[in-house]
């Protein structure tokens, strides 16, 4: 036994976590019941402020399934602020149809559609008390030990968490978190733009469960959510030097993108062009992007979980969905080591990586490939046809049914 395991046998495992999103939430609803643990964490935003996350998001049946078996209460939390997300239907922006998939056929439940605003009320009101809001981080840095120290602000005050034996920054794609304390990673542009609008429903029925709509490589993407609102996000390849120019951004643009160039559009994309238009200035904007994906530091008591360890593109819905399974195995595993006895943290850091690493590896390569339809030059109906064959819907059921294994789970 060496010293840092005896050391913290005389007192609770300090653990810290950075970033009340959705990894976080999970990981801190559970650890604050354990006996063994002194939990932190720290949210930057007040308790009820949700301003950035005025969209919506699909969640795959992936995360579903394996909520279900980790956290059954709030499993059904997040269902009853939610519609089930049953099939993927995509057509031309003229209506012809190119597939409708029945999630059924690759999943063993359903994924749900949520606003952003109502998961991250779920899951805070999950973790309870178990979150401090409205903090300021001023400092992160590693002690000579190898353990963490933060200084943070909060309620006024000046406050130092040092001697902190596990680490976890769960404080999204741009983590201050993985910046300050392993470095930035590297982040891949892939030439394509992407916005994202939720407004109130006035499509009279039109709108429904998760459909996409293609012109050439141009793609429109809308769900209903509740209590009665339609997200749609858009996307459309970027000219060289992958920026978004203003031009890109005007109701003129979007009526091009999206207009068949012979012929009318159909209803459903001709209300969800009409509508972007009549919004364009509540528009969020943003480009596909990958970050390299790293759960750990080599030389730190450190997790990074959901988008702070694997920034993905968005084509398959995987963002939120993999925070999801982050936070159910690390939780689990957490909890699974220390009934076990087990304080050695990097033991645990090994063990989840083993268990996610070639998981998210995966997730990642395959919603890269899903892409294909939205790069220059595609060719949409042999694209959404292509994923119609078996070799993507056996990628869609690995994805959709093959999650963690339950005893990282339990």
């Amino acid at each position: 036994m060496n010293s840092q395991q005896t050391h913290h046998q005389s007192r609770k495992l300090r653990i810290a976590i950075v970033g009340a999103g959705v990894a976080g939430c999970i990981v801190a609803r559970h650890l604050a019941q354990r006996q063994d643990v002194e939990l932190t964490c720290l949210e930057r935003v007040a308790r009820d402020d949700h301003s950035e996350a005025g969209t919506g998001l699909n969640i795959g049946p992936n995360a579903i399934k394996l909520l279900r078996a980790h956290d059954p209460a709030l499993a059904d939390a997040v269902q009853a602020a939610s519609l089930p997300w049953k099939s993927w239907r995509t057509s031309l922006t003229d209506g012809t149809e190119l597939f409708s998939l029945p999630l059924s056929q690759v999943a063993d439940n359903d994924g749900v559609r949520i606003r952003w605003s109502e998961l991250y009320r779920v899951l805070r009101e999950g973790a309870g008390d178990a979150v401090r809001y409205g903090v300021t981080i001023r400092d992160m840095a590693r002690q000579p030990d190898g353990r963490c120290r933060i200084r943070y602000e909060a309620d006024g005050a000046s406050c130092t968490l040092d001697d902190i034996d596990l680490l976890i920054g769960a404080d999204g794609r741009y983590s201050d978190t993985r910046r300050a304390l392993s470095g930035a990673p590297a982040m891949r542009q892939v030439g394509v733009a992407i916005f994202r609008l939720l407004v109130p429903d006035t499509s009279g029925g039109l709108i429904d469960d998760y459909e996409q709509w293609f012109n050439g490589p141009h793609r429109l993407l809308a769900f209903r959510v509740p209590p009665g609102h339609i997200y749609m996000a858009g996307t459309f390849p970027l000219a060289d030097g992958n920026e978004i120019v203003a031009d890109d951004k005007s109701a003129e643009a979007l009526r091009r993108y999206y207009t068949p160039a012979h012929g009318a559009a159909g209803a459903q994309a001709a209300w969800l062009t009409e509508t972007l238009c009549a919004h364009v200035d509540q528009i969020h904007w943003a480009r596909l992007q990958e970050t390299e994906a790293g759960y750990l530091d080599a030389d730190a008591p450190i997790l990074y979980l959901g988008d702070a360890a694997h920034g993905m593109v968005p084509t398959l819905g995987q963002g939120a969905t993999q925070a999801i399974e982050d936070g159910c195995v690390a939780a689990g595993l957490i909890a699974q080591r220390l009934a076990a006895g087990s304080i050695n943290v990097r033991e645990w850091l090994d063990a989840f990586d083993a268990t996610r690493a070639e998981r998210i590896r995966f997730v990642m390569d395959f919603s890269l490939e899903a892409s294909d339809t939205l790069f220059a030059g595609a060719d949409p109906v042999a694209g959404s046809l292509k994923k119609m064959q078996p070799p993507f819907q056996e990628k869609l059921r690995r994805l959709y049914r093959d999650v963690a294994p339950a005893g990282a789970a339990s």
